[in-house]
């Protein structure tokens, strides 16, 4: 009995622990490679993307399938309520017998059949498209969940200083509060300070707001629940940025958006093949055997039955010469090449739209950098001339009025200063995708 008591007594404390090791895990810091990595374990369109890939080797086997020999059984039970006649000369006979059972096997292979071995070419080819469509996607998913990570930062870092700037402001609303008490302040300046934590308290209410959405869409992006808690690292921001090494060119060929575009063209291509093999006979090897019973009564399946039964079997090839469809062939394989040139156009179209991509990351990615250091610098002038003033201030050597807007500039400038980083930092990804290196980031 004791026993028991003390395990009902343990039961609580086990709950607990489950409990707090929930939380933090729920708790845990994600750095940009766990919610990446994340990401590519757990979102919807990564996930269907392989799943993609398993249609189209099954798409093969579908294909593959009708090269195989195609094996059919048939049974029927035929009733004849009247009978046919067949006259010869001044006699006649009866064609058949009341009730007629027959089963049977049919075998049909194909011999040749130009048109199932060009759609085994597309159906091999189009599982190499489900592989780099799969690939194409992990890259998409990567380049949205850093933009998105990023912006979470960013306006966590923006209501860290909203929560200086009150920190602040709360410290001269007291020091006024107490001159107002002692005479040495006017009314309006305590109204002004009011006002002025008003405006701070309902920035901080729609930051705060737009950082739970940030999340809870980040969360969304990488296909975790969106009830989770998370939280990330603010030293993602800390690291001061170095402009990397930047070529004059880039090299298209392994990018995957252009083996997607060339797989395509090959299976409009096979698409093409395809219609042209309409042109060509076909082949094929057929077999039967069957087993037929006839019968005036129904006893067809009875061990004393006066069914006549008989069997027979058949072999032979059969030759398919296409000869004239009114040119719907001709006109097929015409619509197949505009296909085919139209992919061309968009090949072209993808490698100048690369290299574009390329050369406006670099030209943002040094004006993000420059923005930065000036930015960095202007953040800490501004904190220098609000310390400045505020000091003058508490000795009667400045205005509120010079501190309200010292500390507006302050907070201009540190925000500034964090979207700059923001901006750095998606021009950094964007840069890295066109180098066509994106899966780096993990």
């Amino acid at each position: 009995m004791n026993t028991i008591i003390k395990q009902i007594k343990i039961i609580p404390l086990l709950l607990m622990g489950l409990i707090l090791s929930n939380v933090a895990t729920a708790q845990q810091t994600l750095s940009l490679k766990d919610v990446l990595n994340y990401a590519i374990q757990n979102n919807t369109n990564v996930r269907k993307a392989k799943l993609d890939i398993d249609y189209g080797k099954y798409k093969t086997d579908e294909i593959r399938g009708q090269a195989l020999p195609q094996i059919n059984g048939n049974a029927g039970l035929t009733y004849n309520p009247i009978i046919g006649q067949l006259v010869v000369g001044d006699q006649s006979f009866q064609m058949g017998r009341t009730w007629n059972s027959n089963v049977g096997v049919q075998l049909d292979q194909q011999l040749f059949n130009q048109t199932i071995f060009t759609g085994l070419k597309a159906a091999k080819a189009s599982e190499n498209y489900y592989r780099l469509n799969a690939q194409m996607t992990d890259e998409q998913v990567i380049e949205v969940v850093a933009n998105n990570y990023y912006q979470v930062l960013v306006n966590r870092q923006q209501l860290n200083v909203i929560d200086t700037n009150i920190k602040n402001v709360r410290v001269i609303e007291k020091l006024i509060g107490d001159q107002y008490k002692n005479g040495l302040a006017r009314k309006i300046d305590v109204d002004r300070i009011k006002v002025n934590m008003t405006n701070l308290q309902t920035r901080r209410e729609q930051t705060l707001n737009a950082v739970i959405q940030l999340e809870n869409q980040l969360k969304f992006s990488i296909g975790m629940p969106v009830e989770n808690a998370i939280t990330l690292p603010p030293t993602e921001l800390n690291n001061v940025p170095v402009l990397p090494a930047l070529s004059d060119s880039i090299s298209t060929t392994n990018r995957t958006e252009l083996r997607l575009l060339n797989v395509q063209r090959d299976l409009l291509t096979l698409q093409k093949k395809a219609y042209q093999s309409e042109y060509y006979p076909s082949l094929a090897l057929t077999g039967n055997i069957s087993y037929t019973g006839m019968s005036d009564k129904f006893d067809l399946y009875k061990s004393n039955s006066t069914a006549f039964w008989y069997d027979a079997s058949a072999i032979g090839l059969s030759l398919r010469i296409p000869i004239f469809n009114g040119f719907a062939t001709r006109a097929r394989i015409r619509q197949a090449q505009v296909d085919i040139n139209k992919a061309d156009e968009d090949i072209r179209n993808t490698k100048n739209s690369l290299n574009l991509a390329y050369e406006n990351a670099k030209i943002q990615l040094r004006n993000s950098l420059s923005t930065i250091n000036s930015q960095r610098e202007n953040a800490k002038l501004a904190q220098e001339i609000y310390n400045s003033t505020r000091n003058n201030y508490n000795n009667g050597l400045a205005g509120l009025t010079d501190l309200l807007d010292t500390e507006n500039a302050l907070t201009e400038a540190q925000n500034s200063y964090t979207q700059a980083l923001l901006n750095y930092k998606i021009a950094e990804i964007q840069l890295i995708k066109s180098q066509g290196n994106i899966k780096s980031l993990l």
